[in-house]
């Protein structure tokens, strides 16, 4: 989460992925290395594909596949003016059990609107490269 500087992990797990096109909205933050939430989340492909949607579930959750940035606050509040409409920031739990923030996305929105669950794609680069 935020360190003693002032510094804040943050678990990317979308379209800012390196080799994503979005990743330059990380603004060179330090890449700290590929990692995975714990299996208590699900992923969904939302507005068509536009950005992934993730959200946590009691039961059937799996783990996702991502990369941990440390990012100053002001590569954070960047990364975060820059999100999509309705994320919005969480802490999460990662396999290791430490913890980090993500741009989660609200269950009832992604029902509402019948976004497909792309949890067994093995991840957002993994689907958009299928997809494509």
């Amino acid at each position: 989460m935020t360190d003693s500087t002032g510094n804040i992990t943050v678990f990317i797990c979308g379209s800012a992925l390196r080799g994503q096109p979005d990743n330059q909205n990380l603004q060179d933050a330090e890449f700290v290395g590929a990692t995975e939430t714990a299996p208590i989340y699900r992923l969904h492909a939302v507005k068509d594909g536009w950005h992934p949607g993730i959200y946590e579930v009691e039961a059937e959750g799996i783990a996702i596949p991502g990369e941990l940035y440390v990012m100053t606050a002001e590569q954070y509040a960047y990364l975060k003016d820059n999100e999509p409409p309705h994320m919005y920031p969480h802490e999460i739990k990662l396999a290791d059990g430490e913890t980090a923030i993500a741009f989660l996305y609200p269950k009832a929105l992604i029902d509402e609107h019948g976004w497909p669950d792309i949890s067994d794609h093995g991840g957002w680069a993994a689907y958009k490269s299928a997809s494509m």
